[in-house]
């Protein structure tokens, strides 16, 4: 675990010691062994901090250097504790310039502090940005559009930054403590909630789950499993053991994050290792926008980490490094497909010698001996893989393979099982989910096991005999397996949702199942805290979300893929979005989800999340006196849908959409257009007064 900061004084010790003693104590706290430049820059900031804080030096006050912000994956440079007020103070040695980015990054520091350090709560935080030779410098002094205590951003050179700390304790009437009131600020609990984005890059950067999620017992019990699932592998490996283990969870409870976790310390154990002990995992998962963003992301993390130690990196390679153990789960799987025997004889697969060369250990298998798949029951069916594989793929561009025998679970087994030596698969499982057509559920994986690979061990959550699982019959498929244990640690029993809204998805259950008094009571008790608004106009809707917004909080336009009467809005569904520049880009980015132009929909942002979404909700699911009424857009009109499972793929499709935002909502049912016979306003209007009868307010 890294430390919480660098250095941490009195103001009185700070002032009375050398700059040379105080730089020491830096420096040898820098397990990161920092560049030359940084070490420069800590002397200037130590010089210039003991000249500020000269005038407060007899009073009750802290200063601490390089304070981590592990949710962000960086630290503060310098944090003053002062009269109650907290400064969040940013150095860009000899910088004449204050860059919008600098600016967002400070705001970040303030707005996590503010949200997830508990000690900071309730606090008056100032954010204050220093680039030391700039000629300007901030003159006003404004919270910002939130009632929090936060100010907006302030800026200022070396010279004037006493005077700016002056003015704001002079504008906040505050006076010196008698006694000393930040004596455990420096290690108040941190509970910060992160993106699966902002999760991945902090494993990334080597630090722990515990740093990274909102609630202690979350962190503990995310690090226990995944020190479980670490100790198979090794286990596994030293008994020559081929395993399979089952990890369940609660909804929203990291069990991504815990497969993200394994493959990515396996990754960087394996850094430098020849090739024979490198004990490579993969993580696969068949959410390709989820991929595509974290694989971009991880990728931008290694390329600044290798710049900022003087070494060339292209994001090609970086992007190359990193798909090494974060994989769309198809491309894991054609390649084992590109080995096998065609035509399949006997029902029985084997491998063409002519098309692949056996490694000394890995034998025909991939070279990962770890794979981790996500959302496992989801995997496909026989009947299903069989016919997309004899069709040649969803457009029929890949090889036809026809007769093939296997489910895709019993099918990937057999994949890992190719390598002579040792082999481990987790399984992520998700429960309580209705299961789609052509997806097996866990208990295939289990049959699997059961009749093809008997000689597997098998560790499963006890959780994964609950009913939600294989239909409640997982008890009885083990009943008979040897080598199956049932174990406490691989069920992750608390959620890490929302730090905001707590109660978000019962909120949108009760709107969809059209629970009304619920949805009210609920919307009433986090609207303060969670705002959700209505409008029946995009262009305020788009000046809401930019309001909303602070430090680099990402914003967006979210629709249903059904959507189609939305161009006239100028958002088409059949445009799909560059997904990676959409949640990575800044916001002079056209393609970035912060310009507003491109609209994402449910199959582009689940799995991942923005701060602030803003929802265009069409003609395609309407609320009427029967209900839903569920349509489709053929041709050039809207045709009714039937079917149930077809109408439940759409009414799931807007509880993904309504679920995205991590901070608040704006929903935007459009006025339609009575000249228009596909965009009447009759469309629109029982879903906004249904959304209004709930207690939504309108702006």
């Amino acid at each position: 675990m890294i430390n919480r900061y660098f250095y941490k004084s009195s103001l009185h010790d700070f002032i009375s010691n050398s700059t040379d003693t105080i730089f020491g104590k830096i420096s040898r706290n820098d397990e990161g062994d920092s560049v030359k430049e940084q070490k420069y820059a800590w002397s200037e900031e130590i010089e210039i901090m003991q000249e500020v804080l000269f005038p407060w030096r007899d009073e009750n006050g802290e200063i601490l250097f390089e304070y981590s912000i592990p949710r962000l994956g960086k630290r503060i440079d310098v944090v003053v504790l002062l009269r109650g007020i907290i400064f969040v103070i940013e150095f860009k040695a000899g910088k004449q310039e204050y860059l919008q980015t600098d600016m967002e990054q400070v705001m970040d520091y303030a707005l996590d502090l503010k949200n997830f350090h508990l000690d900071s709560h309730h606090r008056t935080i100032v954010p204050i940005l220093v680039a030391t030779e700039a000629k300007t410098f901030s003159t006003q002094l404004l919270f910002s559009v939130y009632n929090d205590k936060i100010y907006n951003p302030l800026f200022t050179n070396a010279e004037k930054l006493q005077e700016l700390i002056a003015s704001i304790i002079n504008n906040e009437h505050a006076l010196p403590a008698s006694k000393y009131d930040f004596a455990q600020w420096a290690i108040s609990r941190y509970s910060p909630t992160p993106t699966i984005i902002e999760a991945a890059s902090s494993l990334y950067q080597s630090h722990t789950v515990e740093e990274i999620t909102r609630h202690e017992a979350a962190g503990a019990a995310l690090e226990e499993t995944t020190q479980f699932v670490l100790d198979i592998i090794e286990k596994s490996k030293t008994r020559g053991e081929k395993s399979i283990c089952f990890v369940t969870g609660v909804p929203g409870a990291g069990k991504t994050l815990v497969g993200l976790n394994v493959a990515i310390q396996q990754s960087l154990k394996a850094e430098g290792k020849p090739d024979s002990d490198r004990n490579l995992a993969v993580y696969l998962s068949g959410n390709g926008p989820l991929v595509k963003v974290l694989t971009a992301a991880l990728a931008k993390d290694k390329q600044k980490r290798e710049h900022a130690k003087g070494l060339k990196c292209n994001i090609t390679d970086a992007k190359r490094e990193v798909s090494q153990f974060i994989q769309i789960i198809h491309r894991y799987r054609g390649n084992m497909l590109a080995k096998i025997k065609l035509p399949i004889e006997n029902g029985k697969l084997e491998i063409d010698e002519t098309k692949s060369v056996a490694h000394q250990t890995a034998g025909h298998g991939e070279v990962e001996h770890v794979a981790i798949f996500d959302e496992a029951q989801r995997s496909w069916d026989l009947d299903h893989l069989a016919g997309w594989l004899a069709k040649g793929g969803s457009r029929g561009g890949m090889k036809k393979v026809p007769d093939f025998p296997m489910s895709e679970a019993e099918f990937l087994i057999w994949s890992l099982d190719l390598r002579k030596d040792w082999a481990v698969i987790v399984c992520l499982v998700g429960g309580g989910q209705e299961i789609n057509t052509g997806e097996a559920g866990i208990g295939e994986w289990i049959r699997a096991v059961n009749e093809t690979f008997p000689n597997r061990k098998v560790y499963l959550s006890k959780h994964l005999t609950d009913k939600e699982y294989a239909e409640g019959n997982v008890a009885d498929l083990i009943r008979n397996n040897q080598n199956a244990q049932q174990v406490d640690q691989l069920h992750l029993a608390v959620s890490m949702r929302s730090f905001r809204a707590e109660n978000l998805s019962n909120f949108v259950h009760h709107l969809l199942d059209r629970n009304i008094e619920q949805a009210r009571a609920i919307y009433d008790e986090f609207k303060d805290k969670y705002p959700i608004v209505l409008t029946r106009d995009l262009d305020r809707t788009k000046k809401w979300l930019e309001k909303q917004a602070r430090g680099s909080e990402r914003y967006g336009l979210v629709v249903s893929s059904q959507a189609y009467r939305l161009k006239p809005l100028a958002i088409d569904v059949r445009l799909q979005p560059d997904i990676e520049n959409w949640f990575l880009a800044d916001k002079m980015d056209v393609r970035s989800s912060l310009f507003l132009e491109d609209a994402a929909t449910e199959f582009d942002i689940q799995g991942l999340e923005l701060d602030w979404i803003g929802l265009v909700w069409d003609g395609d699911f309407r609320f009427t006196d029967n209900g839903w009424d569920h349509n489709a857009f053929k041709g050039s009109k809207w045709q009714k849908i039937r079917q149930p499972e077809a109408q439940s793929y759409q009414l799931n499709a807007y509880r993904v959409l309504m679920t995205r935002a991590r901070q608040g909502m704006i929903i935007c049912v459009p006025e339609g257009n009575p000249n228009d016979h596909t965009r009447k306003p009759e469309f629109y209007d029982g879903t906004y007064r249904y959304l209004k009868s709930i207690g939504i307010i309108e702006i």
